[in-house]
C-alpha cells in the first residue's frame, strides 16, 4: 500500500505548546502500547505499520518541519518536501509526481492520502488497506472513505452517497455547511468527509498540465492554493465512498485533544480533589498547581501560558494571533532547541543532541558563541579542528568561525550567544 501521510499543517491552535514550527502533530501527549508518550506523527505511522508492514509512506510537509519529522520518526523516513504552503491539492500532487518520477511509481499504481491528525483505533486503518484496494480493482476515479456522523457537525464536509450499502457511488460532494444544512446532509444519508482519497497514479499526475516532478517543484510558489476538495472531488463525477463506522476524531482544539489524553496532567502538575474535569500540561522546570477548577485547560511551555475553559479554548486563535513572541523550544532533525534567557545582547539556548547526531557545519557573521558541555560526550570541530569534549569543558566560537558539533552519548550543551544582532537568519552553512 503506497501512504501519502500529509502533515504539512502549522499553526498555534494547541498554543503554546505548538506554534509556527511545532506543530501540533509533533507534540508528544498520547501514550503507546509500551506507556510512553507519543505525538499523533508517531501514533498514526505506528498504525499503518500495524495494519500493513509492507506499507510504503511518504511524508508531505513543509521544510520547516522536516527537522522535526526526521526526529520523531528517523533518518529513513521518506519526506516530499513542500517549498511553500499551497494547500492540500498542491501538496497531493507533488506528492503523486515524487511517488512516480523521484520513487519509480507507476500510473496504474494507487495511493491513499491520509491527513496526520485523526485519533483512531486500528479498524481505520485497515479501511485504508481496503480502500486502496477499491481504488485498484474499480473504474472510479476517486476513492473516499466516508464516516458515519454522530452529530450534524459544521466542521467537516460532507459525501451524500448514491445509495446505502457499504460502498456505493458518490451522488453529492458537500464542503463545510452550517450546522441546519448538516442535518439536512444527514437525513440524506450523508457522510462526513474525513480527508482520505485514494486514485491511480497516473489520474492526479496527469493534473500537473505535463510537468515532472522536477519541474513542478521549481514552479510550486506560483501555483493556486486550493484543497483537493474543491481542486478534484467537487467536479469529478467518478467517485464511490466507503462507509467507516468506527472511532474517529478530529483533534484540533485543546478541548478535543483533553478527550483522548491518557492522563489529567503532564509534566509537574498537581491538582487538587476540588477539581474535576480540569486538564494541565507543563513542559516548563517549575510546578503547576491548580484548585478548585471546572473543566478547564492549563498549558505551560517555554513559549507561554494558557489557562482556558475547555470550550473557550477554541476560539483562542484571534488572541494568540495578538501574542508577538519568538519559537522559543523547537525539535531538530538531531535533537532539540529550548531557549532559557534572552537580553538586547545575549541570547541563552539549552541544546540537546542525540546520541551518533550532529548538526550542520555552519557559520554565524554577528555573534560569538560560548558552549559549555553540560551533559555528556563527543567532539566539536572548528575552521576544520576536532576536539573530543565532554562534560564541564567550554568552547568559544568567535563569528565567522565554521562549526559543528557531533554527540558521542546524549549531550546538553548550554549555549551562549553574544551580540547586538542576534537572528535567526545569521547561519551559513559550509561543507565539512
Amino acid at each position: 500500500m503506497n501512504i501519502i501521510l500529509l502533515s504539512g499543517g502549522s499553526g498555534r491552535r494547541l498554543w503554546p505548546l505548538s506554534n509556527d514550527v511545532r506543530s501540533k502533530q509533533f507534540i508528544k501527549l498520547l501514550k503507546n502500547d509500551e506507556g510512553d508518550y507519543e505525538s499523533m506523527l508517531q501514533r498514526v505511522y505506528r498504525q499503518i505499520k500495524r495494519a500493513d508492514e509492507s506499507s510504503e509512506i511518504t511524508i508531505a510537509t513543509g521544510k520547516s518541519q522536516v527537522s522535526s519529522t526526521v526526529n520523531q520518526l528517523g533518518d529513513s523516513v521518506d519526506v516530499c518536501v513542500e517549498p511553500a504552503r499551497r494547500d492540500t491539492f498542491p501538496a497531493i500532487l507533488l506528492a503523486t509526481l515524487y511517488l512516480r518520477d523521484i520513487k519509480g511509481k507507476k500510473d496504474d499504481e494507487t495511493v491513499v492520502v491520509c491527513p496526520v491528525d485523526p485519533y483512531t483505533d486500528d479498524s481505520f486503518f485497515d479501511a485504508l488497506k481496503e480502500l486502496s484496494e477499491l481504488a485498484e480493482d474499480s473504474d472510479y476515479r476517486i476513492s473516499l472513505l466516508g464516516g458515519v456522523p454522530t452529530y450534524p457537525s459544521a466542521k467537516y464536509g460532507y459525501i451524500i452517497p448514491a445509495n446505502e450499502e457499504r460502498i456505493s457511488g458518490v451522488k453529492k460532494f458537500c464542503e463545510k455547511p452550517d450546522e441546519k444544512t448538516a442535518q439536512t446532509y444527514i437525513d440524506e444519508g450523508g457522510l462526513w468527509n474525513l480527508g482520505v482519497f485514494a486514485f491511480r497514479i497516473g489520474e492526479i499526475a496527469k493534473l500537473s498540465g505535463g510537468m515532472d516532478y522536477d519541474e513542478y517543484l521549481t514552479h510550486y510558489e506560483e501555483q493556486k492554493a486550493i484543497s483537493f476538495d474543491y481542486a478534484v472531488c467537487e467536479h469529478e463525477e467518478k467517485m464511490q465512498v466507503l462507509r467507516y463506522k468506527g472511532e474517529w476524531k478530529d483533534i484540533g482544539t485543546w478541548n478535543t485533544f483533553s478527550e483522548i489524553m491518557p492522563e489529567d496532567t503532564v509534566g509537574d502538575a498537581l491538582l487538587d480533589e476540588s477539581c474535576d474535569g480540569v486538564v494541565a500540561v507543563n513542559q516548563l522546570d517549575i510546578p503547576v498547581l491548580a484548585m478548585g477548577l471546572k473543566d478547564v485547560v492549563i498549558a505551560a511551555s517555554p513559549d507561554g501560558i494558557l489557562i482556558s475553559d475547555k470550550n473557550r479554548s477554541s476560539h483562542m486563535k484571534e488572541y494568540v494571533d495578538r501574542l508577538d513572541a519568538e519559537v522559543m523550544y523547537a525539535e531538530k532533525s538531531w535533537g532539540s532547541y529550548h531557549v532559557i534567557d534572552t537580553t538586547s545582547e545575549s541570547l541563552t539556548i539549552k541544546v540537546t543532541l542525540e546520541p551518533g547526531s550532529s548538526m550542520n557545519y555552519h557559520s554565524h557573521e554577528f555573534r560569538d558563541e560560548v558552549w559549555v558541555i553540560a551533559q555528556g560526550s563527543g567532539f566539536i570541530t572548528v575552521d576544520g579542528m576536532q576536539q573530543e569534549v565532554k562534560q564541564g569543558d567550554v568552547v568559544t566560537v568567535m563569528a565567522g568561525c565554521k562549526h559543528t558539533v557531533a554527540a558521542e552519548t546524549h549531550m546538553v550543551i548550554i549555549e551562549v550567544q553574544l551580540g547586538r544582532d542576534i537572528d535567526v537568519r545569521d547561519k551559513i552553512k559550509h561543507e565539512l
